[in-house]
């Protein structure tokens, strides 16, 4: 039965933070007890290791980013507006959305062999929706599909580390010119 005084969510939001401001390796179990002001035996009341921990912010994180990009692409019909809505929606979360988004991003499986096989189910879940968006699209029968949304997903991850809040360009504006990019690149 769980108890009344639930700090679940608490707890969630400061390993995401933690593993984003310090890297999963440096975030000890300790450090999220200390910004959840519980004790680190407490912690394993609700998970019984930190990659278990990790697991449970990369799922939130997922669910996060999906969310926002299932939503946007439901409004489009024409697989170009998909496409491009998919990938806003994805810079968005990724830049606006904040430390879960960050941390799918950030913590690699092989990082964390005890978690890799469920980090790389929750990945591979969020990246057949791009894979069926990048299906969908005309583009010429010689086109590695693939390749060209790896190219993609791997653009829009990467402006994480030159982005800036208040700068010359929008999340928006940067997906939107990486898809005119590749779609006049065909």
């Amino acid at each position: 039965m769980p108890r009344s005084d639930n700090r679940l969510p608490l707890i969630l939001d400061q390993a995401a933070r933690l593993f984003r401001e310090k890297g999963y390796a440096a975030t000890s179990m300790r450090d999220i007890a200390t910004a959840v002001d519980m004790l680190p035996g407490s912690l394993y009341y609700h998970f019984s290791a930190k990659e278990d921990l990790l697991v449970a912010v990369y799922e939130e994180g997922v669910r996060l980013i999906t969310e926002k990009v299932g939503a946007a692409i439901a409004r489009h019909a024409e697989p170009w507006q998909r496409l491009e809505a998919a990938a806003v929606a994805h810079l968005e979360a990724l830049l606006k959305t904040g430390d879960y988004a960050l941390v799918v991003i950030r913590v690699l499986p092989q990082d964390v062999p005890k978690a890799a096989a469920r980090l790389v189910k929750l990945r591979d879940g969020y990246d057949r929706l791009f894979a069926e968006l990048v299906a969908d699209l005309p583009l010429p029968p010689e086109t590695d599909r693939r390749n060209f949304r790896l190219l993609l997903l791997g653009a829009l991850n990467w402006t994480q580390h030159w982005f800036r809040e208040g700068g010359r360009s929008s999340p928006r504006s940067i997906a939107r010119n990486f898809l005119r990019l590749l779609r006049e690149a065909q």
